[in-house]
């Protein structure tokens, strides 16, 4: 359509809004298409033709530039009945973030459904969202429709033809069932991926860590990439590997942070070695400790006092000095052997108190068994419902009714929830959101009514997530009958 269509046209459309008749106004072509039906019939029909002109015959030509997307991928579970979506906005809409969000996503997941996209959608950017969405995310990172967003099995000659997010899912899955396979996918295909991407990469092979990875990961020490560099050297202290840490800044970072550690003597008749932090005189002590602890890896650490991982654990005096208890858990967490972060875990949750509350520096290394068994100690020994929000890795949906009426921390929701403290009762509704994720459908519908009749208002949006928790339930035993 040409500017003096556009004018035309405009003419006409100031001549009806006015109220007047346009026929004079008219292209001569249209007029004689109006020209024998009477002055009524006239106006309708050029109101017609000017209604196609414009709606549909002459519509702008779209961009060159512009380029036609696919239509969103189908995902492998079944979307979310229509009447749960109102009980699901409300819980998206009291999470606060993109963390918070991508758990209400997961808990719907472990149920057997996905969200409708308009309800919500993982960001491109966002590694933590539930495998089943990874077409999506694949689709917001620009998938052109040339490609098939996954395939059946991830080879060397398909790997192409999978997007980031479906290949991250296809390689986590080989590295379950075969290892070795998707380690020689990493190692071939990776040597071209940019420096994000072969981190990336390297990062997966922390799934079914093993033995046989070695020779790979210590070809990495030469990577032009520091980042990839550091991560193949920490997966290699976790398989036991001795070595400092590159560019530490340091001759020797371990002999130093060692001189951080006191070692002593315990016992009367059996004498046994402890290790203990020694007492720092000055803050410039502390930053130096704190970046020893988290470029050293704990493997070299314990090798220089001659210890086992479990056995300098075991000797470890905690509670001398809370910043080195930290920083040691985390030192473990991120470069001990699996052997030492479950001993470790094991170990600060028969502590109690505030050391078992360390343990959740490991989670995310921790099995599914120890990771119930912390919530659970939490749920029993604190009051503090700031531990809650803490908690990272869960599984969702296996929390009991009996594990909360247990602990102390049903009786503190109840107290936050009555009393007159009005930042108490924020927090405890905040800290709902984590057992709405946490519980099973029958301890979600019965703690909204614990909480109700504590005081709570019962249209509060903290129940929000146990709500949908709990109508997931009704939604899959009415589909079993």
């Amino acid at each position: 359509m040409n500017e003096l269509e556009q004018a035309g046209l405009a003419r006409l459309r100031d001549g009806w809004i006015s109220g007047g008749a346009v026929f004079e106004l008219a292209p001569i072509e249209w007029k004689e298409l109006a020209a024998a039906s009477n002055p009524d019939e006239q106006e309708r029909r050029l109101l017609a033709i000017a209604a196609q002109a414009l709606d549909v015959a002459l519509r702008p030509a779209a961009p060159k530039t512009l380029k036609r997307r696919p239509p969103l991928p189908v995902l492998a579970l079944p979307m979310l009945p229509e009447r749960l979506r109102p009980s699901l906005r409300a819980a998206l809409k009291h999470a606060a973030d993109a963390r918070l969000k991508t758990r209400v996503a997961t808990l719907v997941a472990s149920r057997g459904f996905v969200l409708h996209p308009m309800d919500w959608m993982p960001a491109a950017s966002y590694q933590e969202s539930p495998e089943v969405y990874a077409p999506w995310v694949d689709w917001l990172a620009g998938a052109d429709g040339e490609k098939q967003s996954r395939r059946e099995h991830l080879t060397a000659e398909c790997w192409d033809d999978f997007y980031p997010a479906a290949r991250r899912t296809a390689l986590v899955d080989l590295r379950r069932t075969m290892p070795a396979l998707a380690r020689t996918l990493i190692e071939t295909k990776g040597a071209s991926e940019p420096a994000e991407g072969r981190l990336a990469l390297i990062e997966l092979m922390r799934v079914g860590l093993g033995a046989d990875d070695v020779p790979y990961l210590k070809s990495l020490s030469t990577d032009r990439s520091g980042k990839v560099r550091e991560m193949a050297g920490r997966l290699l202290a976790r398989l036991g590997e001795r070595g400092n840490p590159a560019d530490s800044g340091s001759e020797d970072p371990i002999a130093e942070l060692a001189a951080f550690i006191e070692e002593g003597k315990s016992g009367f008749i059996r004498r046994r070695s402890t290790y203990a932090p020694i007492k720092l005189k000055s803050p410039a002590q502390q930053a130096r400790r704190a970046d020893l602890f988290a470029s050293c890896y704990f493997g070299d650490l314990v090798a220089r006092f001659g210890k086992t991982e479990p056995d300098f654990i075991g000797a470890w005096q905690f509670g001398i000095d809370d910043g080195a208890d930290l920083f040691l858990v985390r030192m473990v967490s991120v470069s001990g052997s699996d052997a030492a972060v479950a001993c470790l875990a094991d170990l600060l949750v028969a502590e109690g108190g505030k050391l078992a509350l360390l343990v959740l520096q490991l989670m995310l290394r921790l099995d599914s068994g120890r990771k119930r068994g912390l919530v659970r100690r939490i749920l029993n020994d604190t009051q503090n419902l700031a531990t809650l929000a803490q908690v990272e890795g869960a599984e969702p949906g296996w929390l009991e009714w009996g594990d909360l009426t247990k602990g102390k921390m049903l009786s503190a929701l109840r107290s936050a929830v009555s009393g007159d403290n009005e930042v108490m009762k924020r927090s405890a509704e905040q800290y709902l959101e984590t057992l709405g994720f946490l519980a099973n459908p029958e301890a979600a519908e019965k703690l909204i009514g614990e909480i109700v009749a504590a005081g709570l208002p019962p249209a509060s949006p903290s129940l929000g997530l146990l709500r949908l928790n709990a109508a997931l339930a009704e939604n899959r035993s009415r589909s079993d009958r």
